[in-house]
Parts: structure tokens; C-alpha cells; sequence
């Protein structure tokens, strides 16, 4: 601990004090060699711990660490003494390179989207978990002092996640007092000020339901020196926290535990819905409403953990977009493709993102390709629980021109290839007694688009509704569900090749949305159809295009 600095969490209090029982020891002149030594020994233990959590953690943003060198250079006693700050304000108060990589991987953990920071200081930690939202996620900082909004303002424009944060100045319990009214509600809740007013912070958190179902709090200086399990405290801050702490423990809407990270964070959550149930003996239906199915809810329904898939025609535009959505949503993801190289590309993009992926290189139209297919991923994962079958052609001619060779090529591909995906797949899903089944067929498979002449498409397409209505009826029984997925017109390259970019602006007039669509459109569908969520749907078309089939 650098010289003149005052211990300021248990660790350095023990440092403090070690180094203080050292000297006296070695001042002595008797005391045993072995007691010096491990003195010695317990002294490098602590003293070293700090140093090597902050080389461990992943270093910090160029705008934290030009927030933090501002903050502790500053001239905060002069501050104080101008009146430009209510209370005198210690440098120490910035939260630290380390609390400030633990509050981000909080954020990522719990997949929050909106956070609520009561004391920002020098804005050290919002702008550390403002990094790990999302773009379109936000964090409102209540703050009292409003020259410190000033101070981090400039700090925050630095950074491309400063546009992120919201500082409202003022009381903080006000503050609440408006949020609720509001309506507000928060993933995540930071409390970091005003020692003695923890307490109404969480109480008010939680009676006024301003955390969402499966949020957490999170709260700073929880162990505060050692002071709130020490005998004969006196320290008015330490008090309140041992306070806080006792009251969260016997508070059995929750469950937490303290971090002993510097001077302590308290992760603290909400325990399930139907322990608070059997608790409070509400008077409610107790049943897979409530508790969800299987005591799951809805969205952990749609996760699709320990699942695998394949997508075929992965490697671009659609399947690609089918392969990183279901990916996301937690399968083992085959992607399929007849192009080698697309499908590697692939793949390579899902294993940046810690997906377990593998390509396949197969012609879906050839009955031995497609079992290597299914064979390959048996070999690999043991299972086939999501098939996804995508793969397919246009080739736009008049009625009147369309030749044999290109029905023969799109009904080879469109209708028989998945035909026989699905036929490969089913045998596997039918011994497993489990299989979702989905394949892409086309808004062409309703309505006749125009003014694009298409015939062997928009036959085949309609094609593969029926075999999916047919299949879906004779399969549900059995634990297999079969659905398809029938997209719009699609912005892709191709859309925009001089052939095609005459007719954008006639489809556009044609669909009430008033754009095409985008491949991002259809990943939620996909992911749907996948997971036990849709477990009573068979034989369904979901038609995602943005109203054209309407008109």
C-alpha cells in the first residue's frame, strides 16, 4: 500500500496492520525467526492480492482510464472549498479498475438492458457497465451533486457508450419516488451512496417494483473496512452497513451473498415466484402460469441449450441468419451448404461467438448426400433435434419459356431436396421421440408475386407447405413437429443487381410495411419453432412479410 494512504478496505486495513506488527517485531530484537518469517510470509499474502487482481482483470476503455486519472488528480478539497460541491469528496470514492470490470461482467451475466446507479461520483462505474449494454440499452445515474455531471460529461462524449447514460440530479429517494411513478422498471440496480439511506433505497427498490422479475442489485462497501463484523464499531457508516446487511439477510424475499472484492459487493436477488408463494400463502392459482412449465418461464422455454441443428443453405442470406440466430438461442449448429467455402466462413463467424459448430458440404438434391449429412452429425453431437431446411433456388422465366430443365433443377432442390431432408431427419427425430422440423417455403407460396414471372418457384414453394401440412399431421403424434417459415421479398446483393433493382420500387409499393425484409426478421421465428415453446404447433406457415400477401 503506497505511502500516506489511508486503509480503505479490509484487506488494507490487514496490510496496515501487518506491516505495523512487523516493525514492532523486528524493533524487538526476540522475536523467533519463524514468527518473523511468517509475518513475512502473511504480509506478502495481502499486500500482493490487490496488485494482482488488478493485472488479472482485463485492462480498462482509454475514457476510464482518462476518467480515472481526472479523478484522482483533481484538486476535490479546492472544489469543496469554492462551493461548487455540497460535501467535501474523497478521490477514493471512484470505483476501481477491478469493481469496474466486475460491475461489467455483471451486466453481461445478467443480460441487462436497463441499470439504475444510485451515487455516480465521477461516473468511474456507470460508464463501465454503460460499456457492456447493449446500443439500445440505457443507465440512469442519480447523482446529488450536479457539478459531477459536469466533471464526467466530457468523459462520457469520449466514449461511443456515453450517449448511454442519463444523470439526473437531485435527491435520489425523490428520484425513485418519480421513476416508480413512472412506471420504470431495471435489470440492474446499483447502490453506491449515502450510506445511511441503503436501507430505503432497497426497500423502496422492491416494494415499488422498480427491479424486474430476475433482476439484480447490486450494492458497494458492503464489508466496509472490516467495520460491520468487527466488535466495538463505532464509525456511523460502518454501523449502517452492518445494518444493511442484516436487514437484506432477514428480508425472505431475497436471497445474496457479499463478494469480498476490495471493500465488498453484495449481489442481491429476488427468490422464485413460487417460494414467495408457499411463503406468503397467497391466495393465487398455483400452476404452470404461475410457476412456468416445468418452472421454467417463457423466454428460458425458448433457449435451446444442449440442442443440435442443422441449417441447410448456411453459408449466406437466410440459413446464415437461421444458423447464428438458433446459435444465439444455445444449439449445436451444422451448417450445410453446397459451397465449401461459404459454409466454413460461417462457422469460423459462429465459433468467434463460442458456438459449437461444424461444416458440411452436401448437395440436398442427392439422397446420398443429404445421409452423410444426417450421419455426420450423429457422428459428431449423438442427436438431431432441430432441422432446418432452407435451401433452395429461383429461376425467373415466363410460363409460356419455362423449360423442363429448369422445373426439373427448382423442383429438384425446392421440393425434393427438402423432401428428403425431412425424410433423413424425421427417421432420426421419430427413434428419439423429439424432432422440430422446419423448412423455409416462400409468401410465393400464396399469392402470385409480381410483376417477376416465376412459376416452377411459386409451384414448388407451395409444394413444400403441403409436404410440411402433411407431415406436421402425421408426425405430431409421434414427437415431431413440422412447421415452415414463409418469408417476403428479402434484401439481398441480389436484390440490388441491375436485373432486379427496376422492380424494388413496385414491391415496395405492394407491402404495407414499406421496406423489404431483412434476413434479422425471420431469426426470431426460426428460434420459435425450434424450442418447446411452439410444442403444440404442426403443419403451421408462418408468413413473415410485411403485409404483402394482404393486399
Amino acid at each position: 500500500m503506497p505511502d500516506g494512504k489511508v486503509p480503505d478496505t479490509p484487506v488494507e486495513v490487514l496490510v496496515d496492520l501487518l506491516t505495523k506488527a512487523k516493525d514492532i517485531a523486528t524493533a524487538s530484537g526476540s522475536v523467533p525467526t519463524e514468527l518473523m518469517d511468517h509475518l513475512q510470509r502473511a504480509l506478502d499474502i495481502a499486500s500482493g492480492l490487490d496488485d494482482y487482481l488488478e493485472k488479472i482483470a482485463s485492462p480498462e476503455s482509454e475514457p476510464l482510464a482518462a476518467l480515472y486519472k481526472k479523478t484522482v488528480t483533481h484538486d476535490w478539497d479546492g472544489v469543496y472549498k469554492e462551493g461548487k460541491t455540497m460535501f467535501r469528496l474523497p478521490k477514493e470514492c471512484i470505483t476501481g479498475h477491478v469493481e469496474g470490470q466486475t460491475l461489467k461482467t455483471l451486466v453481461h451475466m445478467s443480460q441487462a438492458k436497463r441499470i439504475l446507479e444510485i451515487g455516480m461520483f465521477t461516473g468511474y462505474g456507470a460508464l463501465s457497465m454503460a460499456e457492456a449494454l447493449p446500443d439500445d440499452g440505457c443507465l440512469v445515474a442519480l447523482e446529488l451533486e450536479a457539478y459531477l455531471k459536469e466533471f464526467a460529461q466530457p468523459i462520457f462524449d469520449m466514449s461511443p457508450h456515453g450517449k448511454k447514460i442519463i444523470v439526473k440530479i437531485g435527491s435520489a429517494l425523490g428520484a425513485l419516488k418519480d421513476l416508480a411513478e413512472a412506471g420504470e422498471q431495471f435489470d440492474m440496480v446499483f447502490i453506491d451512496a449515502d450510506k445511511p439511506n441503503y436501507i430505503n433505497y432497497y426497500k423502496f427498490i422492491l416494494d415499488n417494483n422498480l427491479l424486474r422479475l430476475r433482476g439484480v442489485i447490486c450494492v458497494d462497501n458492503s464489508l466496509f473496512k472490516a467495520k460491520v463484523y468487527l466488535n466495538n464499531v463505532t464509525d456511523e457508516n460502518g454501523l449502517a452497513l452492518r445494518d444493511f446487511n442484516d436487514f437484506v439477510v432477514q428480508d425472505p424475499r431475497v436471497e445474496q451473498v457479499i463478494l469480498p472484492l476490495r471493500d465488498g459487493i453484495t449481489v442481491i436477488r429476488r427468490v422464485s415466484a413460487a417460494a414467495e408463494c408457499f411463503r406468503t400463502k397467497a391466495n393465487i392459482t398455483d400452476d404452470e402460469v404461475f410457476r412456468g412449465v416445468r418452472g421454467r418461464s417463457i423466454l428460458e422455454r425458448m433457449h435451446l441449450d444442449g440442442k443440435v441443428a442443422y441449417v441447410t443453405g448456411g453459408g449466406q442470406g437466410i440459413g446464415r441468419a437461421f444458423a447464428h440466430a438458433l446459435g444465439e438461442a444455445g444449439a449445436n449448429v451444422a451448417v450445410v451448404d453446397i459451397d465449401a467455402n461459404k459454409a466454413d466462413t460461417v462457422v469460423k463467424e459462429l465459433n468467434l461467438k463460442g458456438i459449437n459448430s461444424m461444416a458440411i458440404t452436401a448437395d440436398i438434391s442427392k439422397s446420398e448426400d443429404v445421409q452423410m449429412m444426417i450421419d455426420s452429425i450423429m457422428s459428431k453431437w449423438g442427436a438431431v433435434h432441430i432441422a432446418c431446411n432452407n435451401a433452395g433456388i429461383n429461376m425467373n422465366s415466363a410460363s409460356e419459356d419455362t423449360t423442363l430443365e429448369e422445373w426439373d433443377k427448382t423442383f429438384s432442390i425446392n421440393l425434393r431436396g427438402t423432401f428428403i431432408c425431412c425424410q433423413a431427419a424425421g427417421r432420426v427425430m421419430l427413434k428419439q421421440g423429439y424432432g422440430k422440423i422446419i423448412n423455409t417455403a416462400s409468401m410465393a407460396s400464396l399469392i402470385v408475386p409480381h410483376p417477376q414471372k416465376q412459376l416452377s418457384y411459386n409451384t414448388s414453394k407451395a409444394g413444400v407447405v403441403k409436404l410440411t401440412q402433411t407431415l406436421g399431421a402425421e408426425w405430431m403424434g409421434r414427437g415431431v413437429s413440422v412447421n415452415c417459415i414463409s418469408p417476403g421479398i428479402v434484401d439481398t446483393p441480389l436484390i440490388h443487381s441491375e436485373s432486379l433493382k427496376p422492380l424494388v420500387q413496385r414491391w415496395l409499393s405492394d407491402i404495407p410495411a414499406g421496406r423489404l425484409a431483412q434476413v434479422t426478421d425471420l431469426q426470431a421465428a426460426v428460434v420459435y419453432l425450434a424450442c418447446d415453446a411452439s410444442d403444440y404447433m404442426t403443419g403451421h406457415n408462418l408468413v413473415i412479410e410485411g403485409g404483402q400477401s394482404l393486399w
